[in-house]
Parts: C-alpha cells; structure tokens; sequence
C-alpha cells in the first residue's frame, strides 16, 4: 500500500521535522501579531510570551524566550507562585518535547497488526469520522459502558470529561489509584478535604514518610522545604532507601518497608498516654478524642520495633520531640501512597498525628483545609445535564469499593474487568495523555486488556507505548502551541497561550473534543466557537478581555469572602474524624488501625519505586534533553547483599516476579536496605517510534503484581516481591 507509514517512514518523518525546526520556525501570524500588539515581540520577532508549563501537573508559570521567531529558552515566570521565577530540569527541556523529532504531526490509522507499528496518515476529518463511527457502532451495539475513557490529570480535562458523561459511559480511568488515592481517601474521610494545604514558614519540625520531596514535581513546596532546613527546621524522613531527601534530613531512618503506620501509631500512643497532645485543640475540633488513648493503648514503641526494626527508643524521643513543636509541627500528607494495601491506614495515621499536634487551622499552623473549590468565579460555556448512567462501572466503585471517590476510580481493577469480561465486556478505549501500557501494573495483562478491544484511539504528542497499540491517533498540539483552559492559582487565573504555532497539524485538546462531540451528536456540550471563545467565557465575570490576559499571563481573581463564622470541617460530625463511624458503617476500623502487610520470602525481595528529578512518570524518557543528563537506570541493591550473591556493581542481572522478567544492570549501593531493590519507573519503553526511549533501561510495570487496598482502592505497589539472580 503506497500510503502506508512504515517505521523507517515514520522516522524519516521525525528527521524531517527535526531539520525543519533547526533551520527555524517562525511564528505565523496569529501568534506573532498576538505577542507583537501586546509589547513582547519586536519587528524582528524577538522577546518573551508567558504560558504554563506541562512537564509536570504542578503546571508553573513559564516565560518563553523568542530569537529570530523561534522559542530558544524556557525560564521561570516570577509572578507565577509555582515557579516564582524557577523551572526545574524538566521546564528548561520543556523545548524538547516540542522538537522532538518523534512528534506525531498528521492523524495515523493503523493499517498492520497491533504492536506492529504500521500506520498511514490521514486527515483529520477522516480521522475524526472514523472514530466517532466507532464509538457511535459500539454504542448501539453494547450500550456506552462499553467505551471506556481514561486520561491523566490536565487542564483540558474538564471537556474530556463532558465527551465521556455526554456519551454515557460510566467507565473512567485516571492515574489516581495508581498515585494518591490512599492519601485523599484518608484525608477526606478525616478531615473532609482530598490533600490539606501545606504552610512551611512556622513549621519547627517536620516528619516525612518516604516523600521524596528533594525530587518530587511539586517544585515550589520543594523551594519552601528547603527554606525551612536553611532556618533551622528538623527534619525526620523514614525511608528505606537513602534518597536525596534523606541526604537533606536532620534524621534517616530506613524503614522496613509497610511497616510506617506501626511507627506512627506508637507515636501516637506516646502522645497520648503521656497527654502530650494540643487539648484545647483536640477537646474542640477532634472526633473520639475521649476514646483515641484507649484506642491506641496497644500500639507501644516496644511493639512497633518488633515490627519495624527501629528502637523503641528512638520512636519515643521523635514523638516527644514531634508533641513539643506544637502547631509548629507537620506530619506531610505524602504524596505517591500507592506503596502497600493498608497505605490508608498509614495516611489515617498521618491525619491523626496533626490533628494531635493542632498544626491544622491554628494561626501560623502547618496546614490548612480551606481549599478553593477548582474553576471557582470563572465562568463555563452552557450545557445541558448529562445523560443518565445505569450500568455498573468496571472498576467497582462504588460496587466493590464504596469507599473510592468516583472521580478517583480504581483503574487496576478497570484493566481486570476488561480482561474477565465481568461483569460485562469493554469493546472501545478513548486513552488521552495517558500510558496505560507502561504506568498499569502487569504490562502483560494490558496488553490482554487491549486485545479485547474492537477499537482503541489514542490523543497524543508522540507515538507512546500506548498509541503504539492503537488504531487511531489524533495528534495533540504540544503545551507551547495552544490554548488550555485557565488556571486559578493563589488569586490569579494563569493562561496557557501559544508561543508557537502548532507544527503540521497537530490540534489543541478543546479542538478535538468539540470535533468529536459534535459528530457524535453532542455539540450541545460543547458550546464555544474555538479555544480564544472558550476562554472568553471563561472570562466573563472577572471583567477582562482575553488580550488583557494575554498580554499580562493572567487575570486577577476576585477576592474570596470569609464569614468569620466557628470553623468546621466538611465531615459528617463537623470535626476531625479520628474515629470515623462512615468507616464503621462500610464494616473497616474506625480508628487507625494496624494492618499487617505480607513480607518477602527468604531470596526475595521488595521491589521499591520511586521518582527522579530528570524524568515525570512515563511521559518524558523520550525528550532528548532529559535524556542526557539523566543516570543510567540500574537496579539497586544493597552492596552487602549484592557481594554474599557472587554479584558485582554493574553486573547484568534477571529479575523475576509472579508475572514477569526483566533484565537490568545492577547498582550496588549502601544506600538501600538489604531486603529491598529499587527500580526507576519510566523505562523500557516498547515503542519503536520513540527512538530515543525504546531499549533504555527495564519496566517496573511489567514485574509489578497487582494488588487493592479494599478501603482506598489504591495499588500496593511495593507489595510486589522479586528474585535477583545473575543474567
């Protein structure tokens, strides 16, 4: 077929478009005149435009530098509170995801086999007409629950949302459960909030449970850690592995993994059998708090060493130590608690702790549950209800889960469903932003997951591991090309606005759901005319124009009003929820609670994951920036370990779990303890459209075994035990 785009094709396309973009791209005139009649362009083409970043979801402000009508440097926008004129490793190369010469720039239909990687371009009318064909077939023929949608968190989210509820489908898969949802589950049920807010500028002492903060993406809280360190602030960090947050703590203490919420119910326990706890605070604002010492009598540091190997010593002076900082101390939420299945009793835990101290909501406390409700004083287009939903969702919320979010969802258990077939059969996937292949666990399984499906069509900027499976993939313009809904951020809604043109035909994400929708017969969802007219409305209350906002980066937002009323929290009694009767009512413990996890058996090991400061989850191996400053990835392990099983530092070795193998070079570190090894997750891309990922390093995600957390439905990603023998 004369159409057809094979790999060597597709990569000449990529060389194509590389050399286009070396011999400069100029902005075409919508950009251009925008930024020219705004001030930040010269004649020449040369000056700044502001925008967000989207190397990450804490989305800073970012100014991009233009030089002869190419953007040549990304740089922190000042006025931004996420960067406050920063951008980390991952914002500077934010050039390259753009560049890349790997983009997709023309919708693609498969044309060979899944996995192949045989596809032909074709335009977007085509393109467009064809999927919404096949959604509209499997929607007559199974009914809309057998579309499942998934995408991960973005700006645009909210009308990917509308094409989903607008169809009907019940079935919703984001990355949460594979992330956080142990931490929001916990603390709402707690204190009525998904994630408090956290405030460092009193904070004396700090706890920390394997929040690898020094290379997390939340980059301005990483900027107010390290103030506090600077000052004088203590910081205690349990992990069991030597990361470069422990490198920055006051205290390290390696941890036997599943183990933490032993630890900080014998914190705890010293509080309050010692009365050390804030209680004033805890008498008004705390529910249970008359029963919370008996609760916790059994729960003893002598207790929690047997179970965690740290003295009982030590468990006592860090609570003592913790009680007298008062307000002024925090126990941090955490942030990816998907480690083991009693995860949220770890957060219920974490919850209690700063309910004891009464850091929440007291004057110059370390956090804060007032949280603005998201979009609040922007305006929306109009659109009618949604259709009503009757099918049961996929991924057993609220069935199986009763206690899961919806909008959080339990998408491990969606993948399994899909597999089964119960308690019906998925025939159509609509995945954007998303890479399920690679971030699921138990690669092996998604990929049955997709072999179920009759279609599968995939929004994207490159050809990941996921749209290398599919059989539509519509090319989403790059974050420096196009318009995203706004974004309210400490008093002001920041704009993501174009610096460029969108290179060949890729479209903005708001362009291609109201494509959809509308030949889906659901136009009336999707009432704006184009993105500048989305945002317009969006702006209507505040009473600004969008070139205002265009020329300055964002709008001010209207000051928020107070009552001035006895604050209460959004739980069912009005206070803290120690004791939680929603979860006596759904048959769990109401109080935090030990749960005993499963431990390796002798030559095994827990297999541990975690982040890095060069690369975002799965989505940023292929940026060729990244790339090259980032390490090698290796497998970990204890160098003790390594040397008593005739290992040797970079020594190729095969590690193995109950659902996969995985071949990786060994690092023998002290940095680990010896029960564990440590994978890097992102790696072992099977695309062979990115060249510059595919071969790199191994999969963690194929090695990981599925597990639940019943209460939260989080994955238990460190729950997965391996072998290591040499290769």
């Amino acid at each position: 077929m004369t159409n057809t785009l094979s790999r060597r094709d597709f990569l000449k396309l990529g060389g194509a478009a590389g050399a286009a973009l070396a011999v400069g791209q100029i902005l075409p005139a919508p950009v251009a005149q925008a930024a020219k009649e705004a001030g930040h362009l010269n004649a020449d083409g040369d000056g700044y435009i502001s925008s967000m970043c989207e190397m990450c979801v804490w989305r800073c402000g970012l100014i991009a530098k233009i030089k002869d009508g190419r953007v040549v440097k990304l740089d922190g926008n000042p006025e931004h509170p996420h960067s406050r004129g920063n951008l980390c490793p991952r914002g500077q190369s934010g050039l390259m995801n753009t560049y890349d010469p790997d983009r997709v720039l023309t919708p693609l239909i498969r044309v060979g086999k899944r996995g192949e990687g045989l596809f032909r371009k074709a335009s977007w009318d085509e393109a467009l007409d064809l999927v919404a064909s096949k959604m509209k077939e499997i929607k007559d023929k199974y009914g809309p629950e057998a579309m499942v949608f998934s995408s991960t968190h973005n700006l645009s989210q909210v009308q990917f949302e509308n094409l989903l509820y607008a169809y009907g489908s019940p079935n919703y898969g984001t990355q949460r459960s594979l992330c956080f949802n142990a931490m929001i589950t916990a603390f709402l049920l707690t204190y009525g909030v998904e994630e408090p807010a956290r405030n460092y500028e009193n904070a004396e002492y700090i706890l920390m449970i394997g929040r690898n903060m020094m290379e997390a993406i939340s980059t301005s809280e990483t900027g107010e850690l390290s103030r506090a360190l600077d000052r004088g602030a203590k910081l205690v960090y349990l992990d069991p592995r030597y990361t470069k947050t422990a490198s920055k703590a006051t205290e390290w203490i390696p941890i036997r993994p599943g183990t933490d919420s032993a630890f900080l119910l014998a914190m705890i326990n010293v509080i309050t059998q010692n009365k050390l706890a804030d209680c004033e605070f805890v008498e008004k604002y705390v529910q249970g708090c008359d029963e919370l010492p008996t609760a916790m009598q059994r729960y003893t540091p002598a207790w929690a060493e047997q179970i965690t190997g740290v003295p009982a010593a030590t468990i006592e002076r860090i609570a003592r130590e913790y009680a007298a900082a008062k307000h002024n101390a925090m126990a941090h939420p955490g942030w990816r608690t998907s480690n083991f299945i009693n995860s949220f009793q770890t957060e219920r835990a974490i919850a209690t702790l700063n309910a004891l101290s009464g850091t929440v909501m007291s004057p110059g406390g370390c956090l804060s549950t007032e949280v603005a409700a998201e979009g609040a004083g922007l305006g929306a287009p109009p659109q009618p209800p949604y259709p009503r939903v009757s099918a049961l969702r996929l991924d057993g919320a609220p069935w199986m889960y009763p206690l899961v979010p919806l909008k959080l969802g339990v998408f491990q258990h969606l993948r399994d469903s899909i597999v089964s077939g119960e308690p019906y059969q998925a025939h159509g996937w609509f995945i954007s932003r998303q890479n399920p292949v690679a971030s699921l666990p138990d690669r092996n399984k998604t990929l049955q997951a997709f072999e179920k499906m009759d279609f599968i069509v995939t929004v994207d900027i490159v050809m990941n591991d996921t749209a290398w499976f599919s059989d539509v993939i519509l090319p989403e313009a790059s974050y420096l090309e196009r318009y995203d809904p706004l974004l309210p951020v400490g008093g002001k809604a920041f704009l993501r606005q174009p610096v460029i043109e969108p290179q060949g035909e890729a479209k903005s994400a708001l362009w291609i759901y109201k494509q959809l929708g509308e030949r889906l017969g659901l136009g009336d969802f999707f009432q704006y005319a184009d993105e500048e007219d989305y945002l317009r409305q969006q702006l209507a209350p505040l009473g600004v124009t969008l070139e205002e906002v265009k020329a300055k980066g964002y709008a001010e937002m209207p000051e928020e009003e107070h009552s001035g009323s006895e604050f209460t929290f959004n739980t069912p009694s009005g206070k803290i929820e120690v004791y939680s009767e929603t979860l006596k009512n759904a048959g769990f413990s109401p109080w935090p609670t030990w749960e005993e996890p499963p431990m390796p058996a002798e030559g095994e090991f827990y297999l541990l994951t975690g982040k890095v400061a060069q690369h975002t989850q799965f989505g940023t191996q292929n940026n060729q920036l990244l790339h090259k400053y980032s390490d090698e990835p290796r497998l970990w392990m204890n160098a003790k370990t390594a040397a008593a099983r005739g290992l040797q530092d970079a020594d190729w070795v095969l590690v193995t779990s109950p659902v996969g193998k995985a071949h990786v070079q060994l690092l023998a570190t002290e940095a680990i303890r010896p029960d564990c090894v440590y994978m890097t997750p992102g790696y072992g891309h099977i695309s062979k459209g990115l060249t510059t990922a595919f071969g790199v390093g191994a999969s963690d995600s194929v090695l990981h075994v599925t597990y639940t957390d019943p209460i939260s439905g989080g994955q238990a990603l460190s729950q997965t035990f391996v072998t290591v023998q040499k290769a």
